[in-house]
């Protein structure tokens, strides 16, 4: 009984850093997304990096959005099912937002 009230909490725990880290992603996608806004402008060039984030910013609000839900819900199968679908959807705006990174350097290095 006492493991299963373990995992309970971890899995809340999980929920809460979903839930912290992925609205704070969503504010680092915005800022991002506006000084890339300003380069473009200056270099006069564009590049599909602030479209990318837009869609890394809306995937990192989805996982927010779900484990605020898991959070909320009090039936457990339920709980799991959202912490799990949150916890994938963080997983993947992750892996955007490194693929957006590499993106930005290789366009910034071919570009000097």
């Amino acid at each position: 009984m006492a493991k299963a009230g373990m995992d309970k909490h971890l899995e809340e725990d999980i929920c809460i850093h979903i839930f912290t880290v992925s609205a704070g992603m969503v504010g680092v996608c915005l800022t991002v997304i506006g000084l890339l806004r300003v380069v473009i402008t200056l270099r006069k060039t564009d590049t599909v990096a602030d479209n990318l984030l837009a869609i890394d910013a809306f995937l990192f609000l989805i996982a927010c959005l779900s484990a605020y839900w898991a959070l909320r819900t009090r039936r457990d199968r339920r709980v799991y099912l959202v912490e799990r679908f949150a916890d994938t959807v963080f997983i993947l705006a992750l892996l955007l937002m490194v693929a957006v990174c590499a993106f930005v350097t290789f366009a910034i290095a071919v570009n000097t």
